[in-house]
């Protein structure tokens, strides 16, 4: 189904072709460093050209991906460092070979899967999505992965799972942050309601721009829920867990009044420290007028129906 915008995209935000072309060979510079998987599994794991992977998502006319410099480079990975150059750099350490991921839980049938497996079991696409973080900064990632629902599916939730819980590694010796206990009670935990979760636009990724997903943009396996604010895409999940009642989250139980459950983009709740009426999109000059948010992040038309009986000023 194609899915147009109700905006056009600005030529502000629209990649350079030149800069475009070249991402590949970036992209496979900064995997040379990052590897982590064995030759013999990336290999085995990989389809034959990423790049030629069908669209999953609603192909939103005029949608441009970022340039991947800026997204491999502006990075928040808080068990690394605070600041995004340091993260990108440090995130370096983390072990994510072997790596399995547990479904359990509020299910029928608890499984355990190696990320290779999961590369051969679903069919990966191409979601060119648009990433909003809470700060105020956006870019747009074409990110390749799998419906989450397909693998919640295949675990045969009870009825009485209600909502779904996602944990992030937790490898102290790689992580400088984690291991000094900084800020969060770690491991990373996020959460959704299982309508959420199962929503065609949710999905777990393990690739972006045509490759492997760097380590950190998430690697081997995050979370993307493109109607939320970034910290709702937990990276490097290593457990799901579906739930009778509602998770605790780490920024929700750091500071619940900055940091609500649900954290859908919504320019009419600011941020009790900044507005979150527009955005800055990565790439864009300091001469270029900020991008007015849209609600939902623009995805209203197809998960708007999630909350019509909600007070999204309320539950935020």
């Amino acid at each position: 189904m194609l899915i147009q915008t109700r905006q056009p995209i600005p030529s502000s935000e629209i990649t350079d072709p030149a800069v475009f072309r070249q991402r590949r060979t970036l992209m496979k510079a900064i995997a040379a460093l990052a590897v982590g998987v064995s030759a013999a599994d990336t290999a085995n794991a990989r389809p034959r050209n990423w790049l030629a992977l069908p669209s999953g998502g609603p192909q939103t006319v005029g949608l441009t991906a970022t340039p991947a410099e800026l997204m491999l480079n502006y990075t928040n990975y808080y068990e690394f460092a605070f600041n995004k150059e340091d993260s990108t750099r440090l995130a370096q350490r983390l072990r994510i070979d072997p790596w399995s991921v547990e479904i359990g839980g509020e299910v029928e049938n608890p499984l355990s899967y190696r990320v290779e497996d999961l590369l051969k079991r679903f069919p990966l696409r191409e979601y060119l999505y648009r990433f909003r973080c809470v700060e105020g900064w956006s870019m747009v990632v074409p990110w390749v992965g799998f419906a989450l629902s397909d693998l919640l599916q295949l675990a045969q939730p009870l009825s009485s799972a209600k909502f779904v819980k996602f944990i992030s590694a937790s490898q102290p010796e790689a992580m400088p942050r984690l291991r000094q206990q900084a800020m969060l009670a770690w491991p990373y935990e996020e959460g959704l309601r299982i309508d959420e979760a199962v929503h065609p636009l949710t999905i777990l990724a393990v690739g972006a721009y045509g490759e492997t997903l760097p380590k950190q943009n998430g690697a081997p396996l995050r979370l993307v829920v493109p109607w939320k604010y970034g910290f709702k895409s937990a990276k490097a999940i290593v457990r799901i867990e579906l739930c009778r009642r509602p998770p605790q989250t780490s920024w929700n139980r750091f500071a619940p009044e900055e940091y609500g459950f649900y954290a859908n983009v919504n320019p009419a709740v600011p941020h009790p420290r900044w507005s979150q009426a527009s955005e800055r999109p990565l790439g864009s000059d300091f001469f270029t007028p900020r991008r007015r948010t849209e609600l939902f992040n623009g995805y209203g038309e197809q998960v708007a129906g999630l909350y019509s009986d909600m007070d999204l000023g309320h539950f935020f």
